[in-house]
């Protein structure tokens, strides 16, 4: 009896703290800093996610990005053995590259859980849904690794493939050496940075064979990494690649 009054006493003394402490230092959202409200129940605020700016339709069947032009000016970034590629909002407009800042540099790691949310709701053609057999995150260097503390790549995928009832093979892909970063470099320059950084871990070849597999990254620009990632799962033995990012850059040319 008096242990069950201890641990009722225990929990009433937490909650109060608890209360006292959102009194004092209300929860904050990460790239606004406005104040959570009741019922707002990720770190993101509710304000936040609304102003993201989703890609709109019409887009291309395969590569997802917005126009009606054919042939696909943005699929010629692609190299034939990518099936499609997918994301959830511009980069430019909105609040998704807040968002992503506030995951990768303002240490909210915790907000991979939101974005994958979004990530798993994206549509995709049926044979792609049906033959898909793992999600890959996209390897960061061991400098950047311990410098943020995390991969921000693994924990979206982490986060998305219990949603899309899908293995996570984060032990599948290893980048063989550390590369600039690509923000500042041009289209060919991103190219010859990330050109052979990448390898399929010899024991993985097996399980790797004959399959369809989806990289998982926060954003796609030139999908310069993206691919030269493709390219090494498919030396490793994959057979198709697709890519699903959170935000996408504009192309050349688009509006």
């Amino acid at each position: 009896m008096e242990g069950a009054r201890g641990v009722a006493l225990a929990g009433r003394a937490r909650r109060v703290a608890r209360a006292a402490l959102d009194f004092l230092l209300p929860a904050a959202c990460p790239c606004c800093d406005r104040a959570l409200v009741d019922g707002e129940d990720e770190l993101v605020c509710g304000r936040c996610w609304a102003t993201i700016v989703e890609l709109p339709y019409p887009q291309c069947a395969r590569c997802g990005h917005p126009g009606t032009r054919s042939p696909c000016r943005w699929c010629s970034l692609l190299p034939p053995f990518v099936r499609a590629v997918r994301s959830v909002c511009w980069t430019h407009r909105g609040t998704g590259s807040s968002i992503v800042h506030a995951m990768k540099y303002g240490h909210w790691s915790a907000v991979a859980g939101g974005i994958a949310r979004r990530m798993s709701r994206l549509g995709w053609p049926p044979d792609i849904v049906a033959e898909r057999a793992a999600v890959l995150p996209v390897p960061l260097a061991e400098t950047k690794q311990r410098e943020r503390g995390f991969n921000q790549s693994e924990r979206l995928a982490s986060e998305l493939a219990p949603r899309w009832r899908l293995p996570l093979w984060s032990d599948v892909l290893v980048r063989t050496r550390a590369t600039e970063t690509q923000t500042r470099l041009t289209p060919e320059e991103r190219l010859a940075n990330v050109s052979d950084a990448f390898r399929v871990q010899h024991t993985a070849r097996q399980r790797l064979a004959n399959t369809h597999v989806v990289l998982v990254d926060d954003v796609v620009t030139t999908a310069a990494t993206l691919n030269a990632c493709a390219a090494a799962l498919v030396a490793g033995g994959a057979r198709f690649v697709s890519y699903v990012t959170f935000g996408r850059a504009p192309a050349a040319g688009d509006r």
